[in-house]
């Protein structure tokens, strides 16, 4: 597989002996694929520099406008992440993330409405229902490829669009719902979440975390095993390793960071309508990740923070925005198609690795 995580080579002996098959259609055994823990310790060592860089950041940052640009960047950003980890790990383009996204806040909302559970309880379901949905969707989808998996993605979020939209008696319809949090949340009083700071400072932990445990899912068996389906499929099954079930574990992992975000943007704004469902939302995203680069796992967080101020300042400067963001996108995949972390990555000179 080469450094940003692109290609993974069966054919070798060396590295897959069950690859040459001679006068047996028996299964091999399952080759080992060992890692070495030394390779975690340098994204360990940023991941802790950028929560300490975090941390201090409420201190040095007095503007309530800043934070609150920087958290609605940070929350896009591990939206946007989930869209990229499926890109990367099984190639497939989901035009339904909005749907994951948006489910979790209108969980949380509705489950919140007259205090049917405790916040906890919400958010825990938030979280659970929609990782479960999109394994068992993952399940039929991901045997579809291409066009038909972006298709089937599309038609889900928009169904809970229309779902959201035109059940006023469960959603409000277009008017949406607000969260009717409660006065703690975790032991932590709710009034905490509402200083620009400190939820900058939870949306913050979260996105470093998820970036860096899916740096060590991507580096680990199972996220070799996925790029490797990826790229030959039927290899994959012949030397005896199921296929199906590891990526419709991607689409799931995926849709719990979408869930995640959703939780976030929760506590954050606490309103939803069914907008946030759109399949737009879904596109803008991937747009983020494909110009941040989804050969890494921090590429479509880069992508997601930096078409997001971009795309704020050109909404001041004109109206058309749009036009220069589409104009923009062609550029990356025309010049750059590694996005803008595989240019940072060959600019310093970097090479070697499983994942990135």
């Amino acid at each position: 597989m080469d450094s940003l995580g692109g290609r993974v080579e069966m054919s070798s002996n060396k590295q897959n002996p069950a690859a040459n098959v001679s006068g047996s259609t028996a299964a091999a055994p399952h080759p080992p694929l060992p890692r070495s823990a030394s390779k975690r310790t340098i994204p360990l060592a940023i991941a802790f520099v950028l929560a300490v860089a975090g941390a201090v950041a409420p201190s040095l940052i007095q503007s309530t406008l800043v934070f609150t640009l920087l958290t609605q960047a940070t929350i896009t950003a591990i939206l946007a992440t989930s869209v990229g980890f499926l890109i990367r790990q099984n190639g497939l383009v989901s035009f339904g993330h909005a749907a994951f996204y948006g489910l979790a806040g209108y969980i949380i909302a509705l489950s919140m409405r007259g205090h049917i559970t405790s916040p906890e309880a919400a958010i825990g379901l938030a979280v659970l229902i929609p990782t479960l949905l999109a394994f068992g969707l993952g399940m039929v989808f991901i045997r579809m490829v291409g066009v038909a998996f972006s298709m089937l993605t599309l038609a889900v979020a928009q169904g809970f669009y229309e779902l959201f939209m035109r059940w006023r008696s469960l959603a409000n319809g277009e008017d949406g719902l607000r969260v009717d949090w409660p006065t703690s949340i975790f032991g932590v009083h709710t009034v905490m979440f509402q200083d620009a700071g400190t939820i900058f400072l939870a949306c913050w932990f979260v996105l470093v975390l998820v970036v860096f445990g899916l740096y060590v899912l991507a580096s680990s068996h199972f996220g070799t095993l996925t790029l490797a389906i990826r790229e030959n499929e039927e290899r994959v099954r012949f030397i005896g390793y199921a296929t199906v079930v590891p990526h419709a574990l991607v689409y799931a992992i995926s849709a719990f960071i979408a869930s995640l975000a959703g939780v976030l943007f929760a506590l954050y704004n606490g309103f939803f309508t069914p907008d946030i469902l759109n399949w737009s939302l879904s596109g803008e995203v991937m747009i983020m990740a494909i110009i941040g680069g989804t050969r890494s796992v921090w590429g479509p967080a880069l992508g997601a923070v930096f078409f997001f101020f971009l795309k704020n300042f050109l909404g001041d400067v004109t109206d058309h925005w749009q036009a220069l963001v589409g104009g923009l996108l062609i550029v990356v995949v025309l010049l750059v198609p590694q996005g803008i972390s595989g240019v940072l990555k060959l600019t310093g000179g970097k090479s070697g690795g499983r994942a990135s």
